[in-house]
């Protein structure tokens, strides 16, 4: 079904190329892997990454023993038709060390630049629930137990509203801040990942897009 898409790419010598695996909902590059003819096919065909080992010399359906799948979303090849990404909605962490990504050794960092996310906020939330460092107030949180994080929770819920009654932007931008913060706290108590809400959210964009067009019909 694929052969024609497949034989306009330029394999290496060895009749590899390579493969950037990028998570579909934060842009982050999870991996670069390599592919031949048989596993880009096969990724094709089942919608789910499978690399060639270089070291093996064998095929690689990646969480075939972890359980860590990677669900392609889309496949694009650069403008010499020699090299692939990848994005996928993953399943689990990327990485065999059981990082989210294989790329967190960091070698350079410009200090002016913030490379701030949710997910690594998440990440750090997370760390404090599992590694409990003395003082810290996430810690705290986690110490005390779901019922105070979830009044906590509602606490902030205040807040904001109180700060968007005001019609002050700079409050209102602060308190959903400290509400931001302590839902991922909740989160993580719970067992949520950004993931899920993600898939949650994208799934009712799913289901309003097919209701607009079955009301247009």
């Amino acid at each position: 079904m694929y052969e024609e898409i497949i034989k306009e790419l330029k394999f290496d010598d060895k009749g590899l190329i390579p493969a950037v695996v990028q998570d579909f909902f934060t842009g982050e590059v999870l991996t670069v892997a390599y592919m031949n003819a048989e596993s880009l096919s096969i990724t094709l065909e089942e919608k789910m990454t499978c690399f060639f080992s270089r070291s093996r010399q064998e095929l690689w359906r990646k969480g075939e023993t972890s359980g860590n799948r990677q669900h392609i979303v889309s496949i694009k090849t650069d403008c010499d038709k020699d090299a692939l990404v990848v994005k996928v909605i993953k399943d689990g962490p990327a990485c065999h060390t059981g990082a989210e990504s294989c790329f967190f050794n960091l070698l350079y960092k410009d200090n002016d630049k913030t490379d701030f996310s949710i997910d690594a906020l998440y990440d750090l939330i997370k760390g404090r629930k599992t590694q409990m460092q003395e003082g810290s107030y996430t810690t705290y949180l986690f110490t005390k137990g779901l019922d105070k994080i979830m009044k906590k929770v509602g606490e902030e819920c205040t807040e904001v509203i109180i700060g968007a009654a005001k019609n002050s932007k700079e409050e209102t931008i602060y308190e959903i801040s400290d509400l931001a913060y302590h839902i991922l706290v909740l989160m993580v108590e719970m067992g949520i990942s950004v993931d899920d809400i993600r898939k949650e959210l994208d799934s009712r964009h799913v289901i309003d897009h097919k209701v607009k067009q079955e009301t247009m019909q």
